[in-house]
Parts: C-alpha cells; sequence; structure tokens
C-alpha cells in the first residue's frame, strides 16, 4: 500500500467500487486503452489518499490551531483595547476637572470686580449710608476671598492634568502600543510556522505522488492503438465476401432475329422475367440482398419502439417507474373522485334552490368525470398488472384499490364509475349488472353512501366554531341535517369549497348544512373553547 493511513473513507470506498467495476469492464473487452485507464484510476485512487492525509493534517495542525490561535489573540487584542479605552476616560476626566476648576475661578474673579466697582461707587458718594459702604466693602472682600480659593483650586487642577497628560502619552499608550506589537509580532511568528507546517505535510507526500504520476505515465504509455483495432476488427467484422460485378442484362434477346416481320414479341414482361435471368437484387443469393438493411455504421439505424410498460428497462427500474405511474394515476383518479362529489353536491343545492342555478348545466360535465374515473381505473388495472409481473406474484387489486379509496372516506366499499359503491372486490374493472339512472331535475338522487363512511369514526371531530341558521333547511338526502331558523349549531368541519359545511347539533347529531344559510363563527382556540357532552 502507497498509503500512510490506513483508514479508509467512504469516498475511498466508492472509488474503489469504481474500480473494480472498470477492472471487470476491461476484462471484457481488452482495450489497451481500458485497461491503462484501470491503472490510472489506482494511480488516482492513491494520489487522492496522500491528498486526503494532507487534509487531515492540515485541518488538525494548521487549521485547528490557527482557529484556536486566533481566538486568543482575539481575547487579548480585546483586552488591550479596553485599557486604551480606561486610560483615555482618565485623561478625560482630569481635563473636565481642570476645566470646570478653570471656569470657576474666571467667574469669581468678574464677580469680584463687580464688588470693587460697587464699593468704590459707594464709598466716593456723599449720599450713601456707612451701613451701605460696609456691606459693599463686606461683600468686595468675601468675593477676592472666593476668587484666590477658585485661583489655587485651578492651579492644583491644573497641576494635576499636565501630570496626567505626560503619563497618559508617555507612559500607558506607549505601553499599549508594545503589547499589541509583540501579540502581532507572534501571530506572524505563528503563521510562519503554519506555513512551514504545511510544506512539510506536502514534502512528505511528494515521493509518493511522484511514483503515481510516473505508474500513470506508464498507463498512457501502454495504449496500443494496433491492438485496439485488431480487437474491434475481430470483434466486428461480418464474414461476407465483397460483392462481386454485376452481370451484363441483355434486354434484346426476346427480339426476332430474321427482321421478316419486324414484330416483337407480345409476351408479357412477368413471363419475360420468368423465362429470363432475374436482375442481381432481386436474386436472394446475392451479397448486395443479403447484407441491405444490416450496415447502420452509414446509414439510419432503426429506431427503437417506445415501450408503454418499461420492458426494456431492468426489473428494478421498471418496478420503479411502473410504481411511480400507478401512484400519479391514483393521485389523479383521487382529483376525479373529489371533483364530482363537489359537482353532485352543487347539483343537490341546484336542485333544491332553482335561483342558484340550473342542476342540468352540471350533468354533463359530472358524466365527462365519471368516464374520466373509468379510463383512470383501466390504467391502473393495468399497470398494476405488469407491475405483479415484475414482482412475481399477482397482487390483489382488491386491496390496492381498497387503500387508494382510503383516501376518500370509502372504507365499507368501492365506487363505482356510476357513482354507486359495492362490496364486491372481483367486479372492480368490470361495468355493473345494474345501472342506476341519472338523477331528475328535481328529483335527487344522491349516492345512497356518500355521507355514510364520514361518520364511521369512533371519537367526534373536535368543535372549532357555532353558527347560527338564517334560513330553515329540511335536510332530505341522506348525511344533512335538518335545522330550523335562528337554531344554533356547533362547528366541526369547515366549508371545503363546495358550499356545504359539516355541523352537529346539541343532541349530537351531525350532517351537513348550506353554508349560505348559516351565520358562522370561528373560535380563536377551538381547543376547550366549546365543548361537546
Amino acid at each position: 500500500m502507497k498509503l500512510h493511513d490506513s483508514r479508509y473513507t467512504w469516498q475511498q470506498t466508492r472509488e474503489e467500487a469504481f474500480c473494480v467495476i472498470s477492472f471487470h469492464v476491461c476484462l471484457l473487452c481488452r482495450f489497451t486503452s481500458c485497461l491503462s485507464f484501470y491503472s490510472i484510476l489506482n494511480e488516482l485512487n492513491d494520489y487522492a489518499g496522500q491528498r486526503e492525509v494532507v487534509a487531515e493534517e492540515m485541518a488538525h495542525k494548521v487549521y485547528g490551531e490557527l482557529m484556536r490561535y486566533g481566538q486568543d489573540l482575539k481575547a487579548e487584542r480585546k483586552h488591550h483595547l479596553q485599557e486604551g479605552r480606561k486610560a483615555q476616560q482618565y485623561l478625560d476626566h482630569c481635563w473636565k476637572q481642570m476645566d470646570n476648576s478653570k471656569r470657576k475661578f474666571e467667574r469669581e474673579c468678574k464677580e469680584a470686580e463687580k464688588s470693587q466697582v460697587t464699593y468704590e461707587r459707594l464709598d466716593n458718594d456723599i449720599n450713601a449710608t456707612k451701613s451701605e459702604v460696609e456691606k459693599a466693602k463686606a461683600q468686595f472682600y468675601l468675593r477676592t476671598h472666593m476668587a484666590d480659593e477658585s485661583k489655587n483650586e485651578y492651579a492644583a487642577q491644573l497641576q494635576n492634568f499636565n501630570a496626567e497628560q505626560w503619563k497618559h502619552f508617555n507612559n500607558s499608550i506607549p505601553n499599549i502600543f508594545k503589547n499589541l506589537q509583540d501579540m502581532d509580532e507572534r501571530r506572524t511568528v505563528k503563521l510562519g510556522e503554519t506555513y512551514r507546517s504545511f510544506a512539510e505535510a506536502e514534502r512528505r507526500v511528494v515521493p509518493i505522488i511522484s511514483k503515481c504520476l510516473e505508474g500513470m505515465v506508464s498507463a498512457a504509455k501502454a495504449v496500443d492503438e494496433r491492438r485496439d483495432s485488431a480487437i474491434v476488427v475481430e470483434s466486428f467484422k461480418s464474414g461476407f465476401e465483397p460483392p462481386g460485378d454485376f452481370p451484363f442484362e441483355d434486354f434484346s434477346q426476346n427480339l426476332s432475329r430474321t427482321g421478316l416481320d419486324g414484330s416483337i414479341s407480345n409476351t408479357p414482361k412477368g413471363d419475360r422475367d420468368r423465362d429470363g435471368v432475374p436482375g442481381p437484387r432481386s436474386d436472394p443469393k446475392h451479397p448486395m440482398s443479403r447484407t441491405k438493411n444490416k450496415l447502420w455504421l452509414f446509414g439510419k439505424k432503426p429506431k427503437a419502439p417506445s415501450l408503454e410498460d418499461f420492458s426494456h428497462l431492468p426489473p428494478e427500474q421498471r418496478r420503479k417507474r411502473l410504481q411511480q405511474r400507478i401512484d400519479e394515476l391514483n393521485k389523479e383518479l383521487q382529483k376525479e373522485m373529489d371533483q364530482r362529489d363537489a359537482l353532485n353536491k352543487m347539483k343537490d343545492v341546484y336542485e333544491k334552490n332553482p335561483q342558484m342555478g340550473d342542476p342540468n348545466s352540471l350533468q354533463p360535465k359530472i358524466s365527462e368525470t365519471i368516464c374520466n374515473m373509468e379510463k383512470l381505473r383501466s390504467e391502473i388495472h393495468k399497470n398494476e398488472t405488469w407491475l405483479s409481473e415484475v414482482e412475481g406474484k399477482q397482487s390483489s387489486r382488491g386491496d390496492r384499490r381498497h387503500s387508494a379509496d382510503n383516501h376518500h372516506h370509502t372504507p365499507q366499499g368501492r365506487e363505482s364509475p356510476e357513482g354507486s359503491y359495492t362490496d364486491d372486490t372481483n367486479q372492480e374493472h368490470h361495468t355493473p349488472h345494474h345501472r342506476t339512472s341519472p338523477p331528475q331535475p328535481g328529483h335527487p338522487n344522491p349516492d345512497p353512501h356518500e355521507f355514510d363512511d364520514e361518520f364511521d369514526d369512533d371519537d367526534p371531530l373536535p368543535v372549532i366554531g357555532h353558527c347560527k341558521a338564517l334560513y330553515s333547511f329540511d335536510g332530505q338526502n341522506e348525511g344533512t341535517l335538518v335545522m330550523k331558523e335562528d337554531e344554533v349549531l356547533y362547528i366541526i368541519e369547515e366549508d371545503k369549497g363546495d358550499g356545504w359545511t359539516r355541523a352537529r347539533k346539541q343532541s349530537g347529531e351531525e350532517g351537513y348544512v348550506p353554508t349560505s344559510y348559516v351565520e358562522i363563527t370561528m373560535e380563536k382556540n377551538s381547543k376547550g373553547a366549546v365543548t361537546y357532552i
């Protein structure tokens, strides 16, 4: 083995399986180009193994180490930047204190000047009393004293700020930048070490990779075009001899040689052919006749017929394609069944309320839907028969039909093309002996089992809202619910677009009511909002 690491990954397993397949193919065809390709695949597998060794070392020693070191540097850099911000904030604080003391000193000096002017004015005024002069004098002395104190405080704050500023720009900031510089230098050194680790990993696999490349070159040199051509000739030579020369056909042999009567023979052409020598193309033993329609190299190859049952595919692929087609047909059949039920319900509503529409206008669409259902059932039966042949057993048609009809809530029976149900699974693809007559206008003839299976659940459906009857409804059809005007019902299933809403009375009776006959209020939180007892 040329691999340093004996562990095999799923990629290597896949590559080895592909190499084994290629090897068997090469043994069959024996072409030197295929054998060389197999050798190159083997060398490429070893080459890929060495690249994987390098990748693993890069992931652990280079990438992983750099990621951990990068996190440490990130935390250290954040610490240094925080120290710099703290030093700058402290210097700003000292400057604000100095500036405030400066402004206070300036303000106190202006107040002292004002008190001095007031004292001098009163002292020179002969009309001012002695008490006013004494009061102005005391105010002058007080302001002067406060100005002196502000001066001393300003001087102290100025001295402190200058000291802190010198320390900030000569000690703190240089130290912070020095730490950041050291950190960056250590980062650079670490990068150099990882670069060296990568180069060392590449250097260790270079000898093996070189051997792999030498093996590829040797395999390429082993390709022998003459030998491959000989194999092709031996495999595809026909064994036919080259066609011979065409013989001369003398069409004048039946002419009269005497020239006395100047007439020609009235022998029919077919007789002449039978009496004479046939042409080369009509001779079945002629080489050109034998090779006709056999040489596809320079002619048009006939197209393979399109097989509806996928018999041209392998068994497993054929089974999957047939199963896929059956599933698609079942979905289409379910759509047609839903459409037929919706049309029947709409027709029922039109018959009860002629002002809403003409029920006879829906009959052509219903008939078309039933015809489509019958066609789909026939297609499903045909494809299931093919599927049973593939699986090697005859599947039960009734079970599959039962599984398909479960989505339409018909567990008790099977639906016939005319909209009725039957429990006989042997008649699934045959027209029933007794057909139901189409419904007459004004006399609905609904499916007798249309609503039966929808109420076979053991647990009642949860209440999702309530409604109030705006009009009375007699509910003559099976599956509908009788209601009176202003009667309050529970909603257990919303209108699905067919104009009917499933409701429940307080007595527990359930059925469908026309959506346009009721005023519906849906609960925001159906769980626990209304409880059915």
